[in-house]
């Protein structure tokens, strides 16, 4: 067998996954499985994953991103359990298919933006530096926000702002955007920044005013709240008994989708009552591992990043009665 742990390569060694070893102690039932990290960026949590599986465990990663891509080809080289695939964690039942994996042990999704992708400013992800207003994680597709922005109706971007920033001065933004795009089009994160900051008349001390808008056109180019409700079906679909779906997100809107999805599928069929049902007709086939867990604060005073970070941990009961994978880690 090749050698297990990948060298770091350029600022992959800055990059810090969030709840990293929590993450992978819940996702881990059987060293021999099949796992999915289905957001590798810098594989951070793929290597630990490679280091609790046997010679007969298989990880599959998969990324949006061409760059992070390259990153886990070269992990790939490097250890002949792992695969990565250029692609959405919405296709993960197509990629493992291609792979003859009818079922899977154990599926990862780390959410949202990574910290190269914003640290880099040629992707526009960030108001903290300038570059072009890309903000696309696989910039293969189109548009760009710069594109989106420059072309939009006002009330399509007012109700993107509203929907995924949650921003409150949504509609004055989205008046400004038209009224600037006129004399000249957006192209750089500054001018966006700059932008929202002027539209908006009242400032949080803590939060620069941009931030909402940012993160609303991030997600909305991105399809990122499309691509969670889509993947994390595939992925309950895909889980073998006792398999178990791990999701770390990083903002409300994404928590209340998962925390939602999980809790759902954990009661089972809510049916009227007085229906002569008994209740093992109605129990689900899946539980919570456990309540959303967080980072402690030495992880979070080394990554500032792991201070909104909310952990999630589903499984497809396992064994003959169907009972929990671990006995008593029942949330």
């Amino acid at each position: 067998m090749k050698r297990r742990n990948a060298p770091a390569t350029g600022n992959q060694s800055l990059h810090q996954s969030v709840l990293l070893d929590l993450a992978v102690q819940h996702l881990i039932g059987r060293p021999g499985g099949r796992y999915v990290d289905g957001t590798f960026g810098r594989g951070g949590h793929s290597r630990l994953i490679l280091q609790q599986l046997d010679s007969e465990g298989r990880l599959l990663g998969i990324d949006k991103d061409p760059e992070a891509v390259g990153y886990g080809e070269v992990l790939a080289q490097d250890d002949e359990r792992f695969q990565i695939r250029h692609g959405s964690f919405a296709d993960l039942a197509a990629l493992t298919n291609d792979f003859g994996w009818p079922e899977v042990d154990g599926v990862l999704l780390d959410l949202g933006v990574s910290s190269p992708q914003l640290d880099d400013a040629s992707r526009g992800f960030s108001f903290m530096r300038d570059g072009p207003l890309d903000m696309r994680m696989n910039p293969l597709q189109a548009p760009s926000a710069a594109q989106w922005l420059n072309s939009a109706d006002e009330q399509d971007i007012a109700n993107v702002i509203y929907r995924y920033g949650e921003e409150r001065f949504s509609r004055r933004i989205a008046r400004a955007v038209v009224a600037k795009r006129i004399e000249e089009p957006l192209e750089t994160t500054r001018q966006l920044a700059e932008l929202v900051s002027s539209a908006v008349p009242r400032k949080d001390k803590h939060k620069h005013p941009a931030t909402r808008t940012f993160q609303a056109i991030r997600i909305f180019i991105n399809r990122e709240l499309e691509d969670l409700e889509t993947g994390l079906q595939a992925a309950v679909d895909q889980l073998a008994p006792g398999g178990r779906l791990v999701v770390i997100s990083f903002h409300s809107l994404e928590d209340r989708i998962v925390k939602r999805f999980m809790r759902d599928l954990a009661r089972g069929p809510q049916l009227p009552r007085g229906l002569p049902v008994k209740a093992v007709d109605t129990e689900s086939e899946f539980r919570l591992v456990t309540k959303a867990l967080k980072a402690e604060v030495g992880e979070i005073s080394d990554n500032v990043r792991a201070r909104s970070a909310v952990m999630r941990v589903l499984e497809r009961r396992g064994g003959p009665n169907g009972e929990p994978r671990y006995k008593g880690d029942e949330a």
